[in-house]
């Protein structure tokens, strides 16, 4: 058994510890009352801007395509790989060839079968140079895709890849039926999609909600809960008082209402919470273009001018850790020794200094060249952590001469008008990582262009060289020493300043049963989730 084995099992070990405490009644022994029928309503502070997978480079976009489509693999709760529309697969002894078996008799929700020819034309379409994805890296690995015939396909690759076969997730998988020859950005089905996963998309109201109706014929069975609802509501205050009027079922909660206002009889008897750490993290972002940050002391500065601690017990209540690079703790790539900035002002006021900023006209804002340092932190309407993040950001930095504005933006401006157009100076926002290490797409620095992730601009060969090798072996060992060095030259440079991991703290009705735990969190069971009928508070008209 290697590192990344033990690691993951003592991860599941953990999380089970972490989530029964938090959820103590959870695992009652009571007979199942399973029932077909309700709905469900989840509070959402994003709206997708599309459903499109291949496209969505935002959470809320892709949480509601996870419940229309399929990948062509996925985590299980063990953190290992099986089949999801694949049955089974092989792989070549050197790692370069993959020949994956689809499942028979899977039909997307109009009808027609899913077969190998969708997902050579979903393979077609990412790596088109026409076609504005973020996501199109993985797959120009690829030397070759055969289809060997209806319900078999195989792909050789060029170099050795070691997320090859984690990168067959659902961001492939489109009907070539409907979508062949046409440009999928000027079509409608970004609003109007057809996948083959547990729920179909019944309508969608622009700022208001997307409802969606399951899927009877769904390969893995009929979903019991009969139609989930997202309903678009961009303050969290606002939400939660939607929760304790029953107006929503699910919601994630901020660290106040989870320590305090949830603290009630009413919601102990009503709802049932759950806590477990998550593969994310927030950070402050800065556009190395802009003259001031690109100097690495201004950057050093900053990030010994802000408490981390400060912003863990205050925003998050505890409920969370200091993160010091893109890996989270207790996971294998993750670097424990990388330079750490503990709390210093007068090391910020001393690097600010050197860099040539000293307050010359005594108004407590330092200047270089007669410019006085002012600039604007970026995020989104309705997250509650991260704007008092901001504000604790703005309060510290004042400390040390450097004036700080916040702007709220609606998450889809912010995304179109501001990240892709790289129109900012800083923005403050989280990146939820996936299991493999692999993150050439936000740091390679050709990944810079409109839609694609490394929107601060980051450069550095050596980093260019390291991503390449992390990638190049399947030797775990090798990848290790790769993803270690990266995040001791991040933690050097910053290009971001690397705050927290928070935990992920939803809140569910206790009508809503079959909900279990794991850590890929709570969701990737959805279609077995059930209201006993006793319980049931929707009629769904057909």
């Amino acid at each position: 058994m290697n590192i990344s084995h033990i690691l993951n099992h003592f991860f599941v070990f953990l999380f089970f510890i972490f989530a029964f405490i938090e959820c103590p009644n959870l695992y009652a022994t009571q007979p199942p009352d399973y029932a077909y029928g309700d709905a469900i309503v989840e509070g959402t502070i994003g709206e997708p801007s599309t459903l499109i997978p291949m496209l969505a480079g935002d959470s809320a976009s892709h949480n509601v395509a996870g419940m229309i489509f399929n990948g062509i693999v996925k985590y299980n709760t063990d953190l290992k790989v099986i089949g999801d529309l694949a049955e089974s697969w092989t792989i070549s002894p050197d790692g370069m060839v993959i020949t994956f078996r689809l499942r028979k008799g899977v039909r997307w929700a109009d009808g027609v079968e899913f077969t190998a020819g969708d997902v050579l034309f979903g393979f077609k379409t990412i790596i088109d140079e026409k076609t504005p994805t973020p996501y199109k890296e993985d797959y120009l690995q690829v030397k070759k895709f055969e289809v060997l015939d209806k319900y078999t396909f195989r792909v050789t690759y060029k170099k050795p890849f070691a997320p090859a076969l984690t990168s067959w997730g659902n961001l492939i998988v489109l009907p070539r039926h409907l979508l062949e020859g046409k440009d999928i950005t000027k079509t409608d089905f970004g609003r109007n999609p057809i996948g083959t996963g547990p729920y179909k998309l019944k309508k969608w109201v622009s700022g208001q909600e997307v409802v969606l109706d399951s899927n009877k014929d769904y390969f893995q069975g009929r979903p019991y809960i009969d139609r989930y609802i997202y309903r678009v509501i961009p303050d969290t205050a606002t939400m939660f008082l939607e929760l304790q009027a029953g107006g929503i079922d699910i919601m994630g909660l901020t660290p106040i209402q989870y320590t305090k206002q949830t603290n009630t009889n009413f919601f102990k008897a009503n709802f049932q919470k759950f806590r477990y750490p998550i593969f994310s993290y927030t950070y402050l972002g800065f556009n190395l273009k802009h003259p001031w940050f690109k100097d690495k002391r201004v950057r050093q500065a900053i990030a010994y001018a802000i408490d981390k601690n400060e912003i863990i017990d205050v925003v998050l209540f505890g409920l969370g850790s200091p993160a010091t690079g893109p890996y989270v703790p207790n996971t294998w790539p993750y670097n424990p020794n990388v330079k750490k900035y503990e709390f210093n002002p007068e090391k910020a006021r001393e690097l600010l200094k050197e860099a040539g900023w000293k307050d010359t006209d005594g108004d407590g804002i330092v200047e270089k060249d007669g410019r006085p340092f002012k600039f604007t932190i970026l995020t989104n309407m309705g997250n509650r952590q991260r704007i008092n993040t901001a504000t604790i950001i703005q309060y510290r930095l004042a400390k040390i001469g450097i004036k700080v504005d916040i702007r709220l933006l609606e998450w889809s401006t912010f995304i179109n008008e501001f990240i892709d157009k790289r129109r900012f100076e800083a923005v403050l926002l989280g990146w939820s990582i996936g299991l493999d290490p692999d993150q050439y797409d936000i740091w390679h620095s050709s990944k810079t262009r409109p839609k694609e992730f490394n929107f601060v601009s980051y450069a550095n060969p050596l980093v260019d060289e390291l991503l390449e090798k992390g990638r190049r072996t399947f030797d775990i060992e090798q990848r290790k020493k790769a993803y270690y060095k990266i995040q001791e030259i991040l933690a050097d440079e910053l290009p971001y300043i690397f705050l927290y991991v928070p935990d992920a703290i939803p809140i569910v009705h206790a009508r809503i049963k079959g909900i279990k735990p794991s850590p890929i969190g709570i969701s990737y069971n959805l279609h077995e989730w059930y209201v006993p009928k006793r319980l049931q508070r929707y009629s769904i008209e057909p």
